[in-house]
């Protein structure tokens, strides 16, 4: 995609800055909707399968909503709930707004904690030496912070205001890129992440009843995202997972989780398994309605 192409798919998909923001439920995308269904890719069609959840470990105390991969481990990445949002949810606003991102072993041990000015951190990414925390509340935009907890940069999603460019819901690293799941955009953005140009970008794609979009991993050459409905509580929750092909945006298949799986946030792969984790907080319903809040879990196919 080059750079006309791509601005063109921009304002196509509605750039417009006087949109309101959504924290936690993904904005419905203008862009014309591809209906989802069983099939086979020869028919046009999206192919379909289902998915369970195994829980692995409990998090640190906290809200995990997002995580990536590393070496040494896992990192997690700490949501706090303050100003409007904690109003919303009648909870008290915590002394300490601080979030941390958190570097567990895979027994779920704390190995480190690094900690970052995000706000409602609802996407993390780690490469390069650093960890990328997604702001999805003011101040928005992404933190870049190093293992002793500066802060190198501060930077909001490109294509948007100086100080707002938006709230996100995921991003991952690969091959010294900086993918964002952007709310306002509508896709997911590749992002420079020495000179924050944006390069390339797949539109959401649209499940009807399957509007919220959450975490991205990388998966050979294709892009996992979670997605989910509108709902009250837990038994009503209907989540899922996408799958983008990279070099065409392409969606190749789409994954129904079983009813009382866990309730996937982040998203991340490691040895070829998608991990997620439970934040405790979703959308419309009460706190910790989920039985497996706060718990990093595995997504298995079935």
């Amino acid at each position: 995609m080059n750079k006309r192409e791509f601005l063109a798919a921009s304002v196509g998909l509605g750039l417009g800055l006087g949109r309101g923001h959504a924290a936690f439920a993904q904005e419905r995308s203008i862009a014309p909707v591809r209906t989802a269904g069983a099939g086979s890719a020869s028919d046009g069609r999206v192919p379909s399968r289902m998915a369970k959840t195994t829980k692995l470990f409990k998090s640190p105390p906290g809200f995990p909503n997002a995580i990536a991969v590393a070496d040494e481990g896992l990192w997690i990445g700490e949501q706090k709930l303050s100003g409007e949002l904690a109003a919303m949810f009648h909870m008290t606003e915590p002394k300490d707004l601080s979030e941390s991102a958190w570097l567990v072993d895979w027994n779920g041990k704390l190995l480190k904690t690094v900690t970052t000015p995000s706000r409602n951190t609802s996407g993390m990414a780690y490469g390069g030496g650093y960890a990328w925390m997604v702001a999805n509340e003011p101040p928005f935009g992404v933190f870049q912070v190093d293992m002793n907890s500066r802060v190198v940069s501060h930077r909001q999603i490109p294509l948007g205001t100086a100080k707002d460019g938006g709230g996100c819901h995921g991003a991952l690293w690969h091959e010294g890129k900086l993918w964002i799941a952007s709310l306002r955009l509508h896709g997911i953005l590749r992002v420079d992440p020495t000179t924050w140009q944006p390069e390339y970008m797949i539109p959401f794609y649209e499940v009807p009843g399957r509007t919220r979009s959450h975490g991205i991993a990388w998966d050979n050459g294709a892009i996992w995202q979670v997605i989910g409905n509108d709902s009250n509580k837990f038994s009503d929750g209907r989540s899922g997972l996408l799958k983008y092909d990279v070099a065409t945006g392409k969606v190749l298949e789409m994954v129904e989780l079983v009813p009382d799986s866990a309730d996937p946030h982040g998203l991340a792969m490691h040895n070829g398994e998608l991990i997620s984790c439970d934040a405790g907080f979703h959308p419309g319903w009460p706190e910790n309605d989920s039985p497996t809040s706060g718990w990093i879990f595995r997504i298995d196919f079935i």
